[in-house]
């Protein structure tokens, strides 16, 4: 059987078109889930491919969507931050967790790679895990024009001139070490100067950072 139209292909294309109705043509949606199945790294395993085709492309959409003037007045009561870095394996993963926990829901967040790497480190994983923030569901993810023209913040890590500059988005660069083929405790360092960087978003966004369950920052 062609895997792309499996049944849980069709149901994935079909939950995400049905998810967007009136917002994009049914066309437009199943041409953004079909090419973000496309782009996903070779490497990610058969059976989760068409859910997570549709988280890619959901993300994409809701980016899509803030551009449109219609909308735009909704989808601004909150920012978009992006977060980019080579992999999006690591730094990027771990600071789009940290403001999702930070902010309490009150920023969206997404995350990507200029060449995004087969999954999320385990390190990365244990140490997120000690501060009960779960990213078991995360996954690499290429950078798009979607994602690039939707944010308010580009963040970048260490990914150099590859990220697209647009006018009327503010970027910033984290000088923040590379978490890849280091062990735990550097990892876990490196997760706490993003946290660093991540209060100090927060507070220059006018916002309260949360805390964490152990009550620390």
């Amino acid at each position: 059987m062609n895997t792309h139209t499996s049944p849980s292909f069709v149901a994935a294309r079909m939950a995400l078109t049905d998810e967007f109705a009136g917002v994009f043509s049914r066309q437009t949606v199943e041409q953004c889930f079909d090419d973000s199945r496309e782009r996903l790294p070779a490497a990610t395993i058969e059976r989760f491919l068409p859910l997570l085709a549709q988280r890619f492309a959901r993300e994409r959409l809701r980016a899509a969507a803030r551009a449109l003037p219609e909308f735009e007045a909704a989808a601004r009561l909150r920012p978009l931050v992006l977060f980019v870095c080579t992999a999006n394996s690591g730094r990027s993963q771990m600071a789009a967790a940290l403001l999702s926990q930070r902010s309490a829901g009150s920023v969206d967040v997404v995350s990507a790679g200029t060449h995004p790497g087969d999954q999320v480190q385990a390190e990365v994983r244990t140490v997120m895990n000690e501060l009960d923030i779960d990213v078991a569901d995360a996954f690499p993810k290429p950078l798009t024009d979607e994602v690039v023209s939707g944010a308010d913040v580009v963040i970048t890590m260490g990914c150099g001139d590859s990220c697209p500059i647009l006018p009327g988005r503010r970027y910033l660069d984290w000088e923040v070490a590379d978490p890849a083929e280091v062990g735990v405790d550097v990892v876990r360092q490196i997760r706490d100067d993003i946290d660093a960087h991540v209060t100090a978003l927060l507070v220059d966004l006018d916002m309260v950072p949360a805390t964490n369950a152990s009550g620390a920052l």
